[in-house]
């Protein structure tokens, strides 16, 4: 992987690991954030990369609550059963009121 996207994702994980407890956020807020708000699928693949580096990984979902990135986490629900253990509510794979529980970086940072 090259340098600069490996320095990208080091931004993206300073980022997921301010996410309050209870809370969640975007792909594309966090790529927002840090001003490539094209790049929502590059945080997606940091994401995919960041097992193992303490990084509340569950805490980021699609832009509509969805779990997109669930079939990375071990086990079959492991990723809704870590968001339900903060007290997020999922039903079939996506947030209940997604609003009320949802961090924007841009106006939280």
């Amino acid at each position: 992987m090259k340098e600069n996207t490996l320095g990208f994702f080091d931004k993206v994980y300073e980022v997921v690991k301010q996410i309050p407890y209870g809370r969640v956020t975007s792909y594309g807020a966090i790529a927002k954030y840090l001003g490539a708000s094209r790049s929502s699928r590059l945080v997606g693949y940091a994401m995919n990369n960041s097992h193992g580096k303490d990084v509340p990984a569950h805490r980021v979902v699609n832009s509509l609550g969805l779990l997109t990135g669930k079939h990375h986490f071990e086990g079959t629900n492991l990723m809704q059963q870590l968001l339900e253990n903060e007290g997020i509510t999922v039903v079939d794979n996506q947030i209940k009121d997604f609003k009320s529980v949802f961090w924007n970086p841009v106006e939280e940072l």
